[in-house]
C-alpha cells in the first residue's frame, strides 16, 4: 500500500502541473542540483534545478494538462527513500484538441524532516511497434 504522504506528493504534482504552477511544482523537488527528469521527448534528459524547470515550462507552453488519472502502482520504501512505479493517463488540451497520453512513471523520493522530496522522475510511453506479450518489436 502506498504511503499517504507519498500519495499526497503525487497528487500535488498533478495539481501544480495542471495549474501550470512552476513554483509549486519545483517545490516538490529536492533543492540540490542532483535532481533529474527524463521525459517522453527525445531530448528530455535533464539534470539540475534550472534544466528541470525549463523542461516543465516548455511542457506548459505546448499543452495544458487537465487531469492525471492514476492506475497501477507499486511503491517500495527503504528507510528515507522511496521508489514509485506507476502507470497513469494524462488528459491534455493541445491546440484546442483533447489528447489522452498513457504514461509509465518511475519516481524516486527522499524523506527529509517528514517531507518527501522528489529526486528523479522518469516518464515513458509504451513502444507502439510492439505487440502485447512481446518483449521486442517485430520487423
Amino acid at each position: 500500500m502506498i504511503d499517504q504522504a507519498i500519495l499526497s506528493s503525487l497528487d500535488e504534482y498533478a495539481r501544480t502541473y495542471c495549474a501550470k504552477d512552476i513554483d509549486g511544482l519545483m517545490a516538490l523537488f529536492d533543492k540540490g542540483e542532483d535532481i533529474s527528469v527524463i521525459g517522453t521527448g527525445a531530448d528530455e534528459l535533464c539534470v539540475g534545478l534550472d534544466q528541470v524547470r525549463q523542461l516543465f515550462l516548455r511542457n506548459f507552453g505546448e499543452a495544458t494538462a487537465k487531469r492525471f488519472e492514476w492506475h497501477w502502482n507499486h511503491t517500495v520504501v527503504v528507510n528515507d527513500h522511496a521508489v514509485v512505479a506507476m502507470s497513469l493517463t494524462i488528459h491534455l488540451d493541445v491546440s484546442g484538441r483533447p489528447l489522452q497520453v498513457p504514461v509509465r512513471w518511475t519516481v524516486v523520493l527522499r524523506r527529509r524532516g517528514g517531507q518527501w522530496a522528489w529526486l528523479h522522475r522518469h516518464a515513458s510511453t509504451a513502444a507502439s511497434g510492439q505487440d502485447e506479450g512481446r518483449a521486442y518489436p517485430q520487423r
